[in-house]
């Protein structure tokens, strides 16, 4: 019998709690059914005398419920888009032995073809519900100031020139500019920025932004339906459709053979029949069909792919598609964003300044004693940093520029440097800056006494892995919406000389295009505003459990731990089974080359040929195989790795 299986790319899928039983799947149920006819029918055949009716029957019953699961889709695809895959070779192979009466073997091709590709598609199912969650960033309704009194109206009725209203813990509905009022706006989730950007009248401000403390008015500078956000949904969407089209290894080389093996068995029949038996040579050119059928080719693929994706799960890789498997193995260049990424996306006390007497405990107590009360995002980190802060009392909060209080009968004021003059201390805040800290000043009784300096800091392993990548010979990016100052210092750190900062999400798709230029390109990030470039790339990398929906959706593979060690393992391992796949793919092609000749002369029959193909299947499944015991080999990236348990690990699931 001969065997084969492939498959087109992946379909969607729903979420992990969303998925429907293998026992409820059609997807997988008619394959199933297509093996336990053709097992039945075997066992008949063998073991029954005069069942052969009977068994013959069910022959005919698992190649046609096999076939269901890829004939349709062949033919459509040949005559509505002109597609030649692997599965229309197959249609042909499986038509040839029926031709030659051999309905056995046809039943089983089509019921391997059908159930591997069935298994693949479950294995490698793909989210997208992600992408439209970022349209839950923009409020349904905004309160809009109309000749002096406010309204609510639906943000689909927002038209440029309209003022917004935006109170403390709103989230802005449009693109604008700021009026009037002073505030700290939270812009994580559309440039990617975890420190809070302070913005005051004139300030150009995005849609999806969230105001953390004062009253704002802000003018619209874009509709309701036509923003930044909105902006960001197309171009994912764009971005996958084009991604989409990018055909398997298999299905490429398809492209050609399918018609070469049919002008070739026309060949044979009709040039054969010229000076022969035409019965003869019309069974041979049949035989060619069969002897030039992929099976080999077909079941490789798949066979390698499953299971080097199901190794990858076991140590925190979710790879989603056959498609991005082979794709990974051969990237060249990566482009990372800062922030959640090479960064802990957790802002943290970096650096304490103080002036002569007086210690860098009082200064970090006093501050957090008034930022306890302070809804600045800001202050999480600094009473973090002092839980034993004393006790503010008469605590009055600016908007936009600091806090005052009372503690022990002494007045304290912190607050932002705009606001509060260094002082004595301006030189090192200066300095602080420039490492990419925001900073805020510490005054007692009128008087600076010290300074606080808050920074989202490198992960830890971050130099180790970029310098490990860098030794490979890969290309490194650094992307990020923060400002030049903190992503230049970050990036000095973490050991990346190509640095792009300031970059909007459109801006991040724009860089990923032109270091596609120069090869095979992966993006890295974990955010709402890195999904255009995660689509845009030829591989996306969503970074750990804490990245946005729409992240993960956009992306093609997604670290289920948050450690950057995964990422030369992660490439390592798809590299290895690249390899693995392109030696499949040399035995599969010189099985067939061997073939053809043999069976065009008449050297093999049908029955020589189908055997042949069943020891290279034997040969590339065992060999397929082999990607499955990458993730317990691949070797180490540097000192100090974790183990395959600990990177699995590593960091919380999706």
């Amino acid at each position: 019998m001969t065997s084969a299986c492939g498959c087109e790319p992946s379909a969607p899928m729903a979420r992990e709690e969303e998925h429907t039983p293998w026992w409820r799947d059609r997807a997988i149920l008619l394959p199933v059914t297509s093996g336990v006819s053709l097992l039945v029918g075997l066992i008949l055949e063998w073991f029954v005398p005069n069942a052969g009716m009977i068994a013959l029957v069910l022959f005919w019953a698992s190649l046609l419920l096999g076939a269901s699961q890829f004939v349709p889709g062949a033919l459509k695809g040949l005559f509505t888009r002109g597609k030649l895959g692997i599965g229309l070779l197959m249609t042909i192979s499986a038509t040839g032995a029926v031709l030659l009466g051999f309905i056995e073997e046809a039943a089983a091709l089509a019921f391997l073809y059908s159930i591997a590709e069935a298994l693949e598609d479950k294995a490698m199912d793909k989210a997208r519900s992600g992408l439209r969650s970022l349209l839950a960033l923009i409020p349904s309704t905004a309160t809009i100031l109309v000749r002096g009194s406010t309204r609510t109206v639906p943000v689909e009725d927002l038209a440029p020139g309209d003022v917004l209203r935006l109170a403390a813990g709103d989230r802005l509905a449009t693109d604008g500019i700021i009026r009037s009022g002073h505030s700290s706006l939270d812009v994580s989730a559309i440039t990617g920025e975890s420190i809070p950007v302070e913005v005051g009248p004139g300030d150009a401000v995005l849609a999806g932004s969230i105001n953390t403390t004062g009253a704002l008015e802000v003018e619209a500078t874009a509709g309701g339906t036509d923003n930044s956000l909105t902006t960001v949904v197309a171009l994912v969407e764009q971005a996958q459709s084009e991604k989409g089209q990018r055909a398997r290894i298999a299905d490429r080389l398809a492209r050609p053979l399918v018609p070469g093996v049919l002008i070739l068995a026309i060949f044979v029949a009709v040039i054969g029949s010229l000076f022969g038996d035409p019965g003869v040579w019309i069974e041979r050119a049949l035989v060619v069909l069969v002897a030039a059928s992929p099976c080999a080719l077909a079941i490789s693929v798949p066979v390698t792919v499953v299971s080097a994706i199901g190794a990858a799960s076991k140590f925190g890789v979710a790879i989603k598609s056959g498609a991005a498997f082979e794709r990974l193995g051969g990237i060249r260049h990566l482009a990372l964003d800062k922030t959640g990424t090479l960064t802990r996306n957790q802002p943290t006390v970096a650096e304490v300044l103080t002036i002569d007497g007086i210690s860098r405990a009082d200064v970090l107590g006093w501050a957090a004693a008034l930022e306890d009360h302070s809804t600045h995002p800001l202050a999480a980190a600094i009473t973090a940093a002092a839980p034993q802060a004393p006790t503010a009392q008469q605590v009055d909060e600016t908007a936009g520029q600091g806090i005052t209080g009372v503690i022990d009968g002494t007045q304290i004021k912190v607050g932002s440097p705009r606001w509060l003059s260094p002082g004595p201390l301006v030189g090192q805040v200066e300095t602080l800056e420039s490492q990419g800290m925001t900073v805020v000043i510490v005054y007692r009784d009128d008087h600076p006494v010290g300074a606080v300096g808050v920074r989202d800091e490198l992960r830890p392993e971050t130099p180790e892995v970029i310098q490990s990548l860098t030794d490979e010979g890969f290309g490194i990016t650094m992307l990020t919406g923060d400002n030049r100052r903190t992503a230049d210092a970050l990036a000095h750190e973490a050991g990346i000389t190509d640095v792009r900062s300031e970059l909007r999400p459109e801006d991040k798709a724009q860089a990923v295009a032109d270091l596609a230029g120069r090869g095979p390109v992966a993006m890295i990030g974990d955010g709402i505003n890195d999904a255009p470039a995660l689509a845009t790339a030829d591989i996306g990398i969503a970074m750990g459990a804490k990245g946005s929906d729409a992240a993960i959706e956009s992306a093609d593979v997604a670290f289920t731990g948050d450690d950057l060690r995964l990422i030369p393992r992660a490439l390592h391992h798809a590299r290895r089974g690249r390899t693995i796949i392109n030696q499949n793919i040399v035995l599969s092609l010189a099985i067939i080359i061997v073939l053809l000749p043999l069976a065009i002369t008449g050297v093999l029959g049908l029955a020589a040929v189908v055997l042949v193909h069943e020891v290279a299947e034997v040969i590339v499944i065992a060999n397929g195989l082999r990607a499955a015991r990458t993730a317990t080999t691949a070797r180490p990236v540097a000192a100090g790795t974790l183990s395959t348990s600990e990177l699995t690990h590593a960091g919380p699931h999706v």
